[in-house]
């Protein structure tokens, strides 16, 4: 699996739109969420068709090829970031260009349905991509530092580094009012316990699943999966889309499970009902309620890249990104 080459000072990112528009954020967010990166001594530009937006909030099938071939080939660009998730990013993955992506690797960060890009590109070119902010994400004022430090980590450095809990969270329209939210308390939580190693596959269950009978399935069988969902989840429709990975992924080697929000109703009674019907997760370390996902702040995780997990000290370091 090849790595990407890391940001360094000075390096060009470019910020795309494979899914919605960059046109549903603000001016004040844009120019909030640029200067973050350059004050991380980042170069920030946009693909051309980046705020082209039509009535399901995105742009056509062809822009959006366009914009992501031209970030992999233009030789300035270093990085590649999405502008935010939506619905539709698996509409490319019959279009692209692989044979030109698998000859320029680079990063490519994102998440939710981003999940659907990073993972088929991930199988198809063989080169690790990331779970993790979108260029939207890094309008958050609040716990802000969490969600850079763990960008850093794995996008801008080279040393192994173990993955923490942040001291807070939140589950709130941050985008809406920065000045007003509700925080809480946080910790790891383990179901059953164990230590593994292994390859993380994973991000957002819905779009991951998508991917399922198609050519841009990564394989799963004797992975590490970390899984997440957003607030239109429910207990059961989370139920069944686990089902359907567990049935396609033979013998993996730990689940982690990303922090749902209140909306989606998954509590943790609910959530221990759901991983009870499956046997072999109590024969491996499987942890929740952890800082990826659609809750607030985020790490940055690597599709394809290696860790290792521990309940018994709650350690996991990333070996390999």
């Amino acid at each position: 699996m090849i790595i990407p080459n890391k940001l360094k000072k000075g390096d060009e990112v470019r910020i795309i739109a494979p899914s919605r528009s960059m046109k549903i954020l603000s001016g004040n967010g844009i120019l909030a969420a640029k200067k973050r990166l350059q004050d991380l001594c980042l170069h920030v530009t946009f693909g051309r068709n980046v705020e082209v937006c039509d009535i399901q909030d995105s742009s056509s099938i062809e822009q959006r090829i366009e914009d992501l071939h031209d970030a992999f080939t233009d030789k300035n660009v270093k990085a590649i970031l999405t502008v935010i998730g939506g619905f539709n990013s698996n509409e490319l993955l019959p279009y692209l260009d692989y044979e030109l992506l698998q000859d320029n690797p680079k990063i490519l960060c994102g998440y939710s349905n981003i999940t659907a890009l990073t993972n088929a590109i991930n199988e198809k070119c063989k080169f690790i991509t990331y779970s993790g902010p979108h260029f939207s994400s890094f309008q958050m004022d609040g716990l802000q530092d969490y969600q850079t430090a763990y960008f850093k980590k794995c996008l801008m450095e080279e040393k192994p580094f173990e993955l923490q809990p942040s001291n807070k969270w939140s589950d709130d329209s941050w985008f809406i009012d920065q000045n007003n939210r509700i925080y809480k308390g946080t910790e790891w939580k383990v179901y059953s316990n164990g230590s593994a190693e292994g390859t993380l596959i994973g991000g957002s269950l819905c779009t991951l699943n998508l991917l399922q009978g198609t050519e841009y399935m990564p394989d799963t069988n004797e992975c590490i999966l970390f899984i997440e969902d957003d607030e239109l989840t429910t207990p059961e429709t989370f139920a069944r889309d686990l089902t359907s990975l567990l049935q396609i992924s033979k013998s993996i080697k730990a689940l982690l499970i990303g922090r749902f929000q209140k909306r989606s109703e998954v509590s943790e009674k609910q959530l221990h009902f759901i991983l009870n019907k499956h046997p072999q997760l109590k024969n491996i370390p499987v942890i929740y309620d952890m800082d990826f996902g659609h809750t607030q702040p985020i790490m940055t995780l690597p599709i394809g890249g290696k860790i290792r997990v521990n309940t018994k000290d709650m350690r996991l370091e990333l070996i390999e990104f």
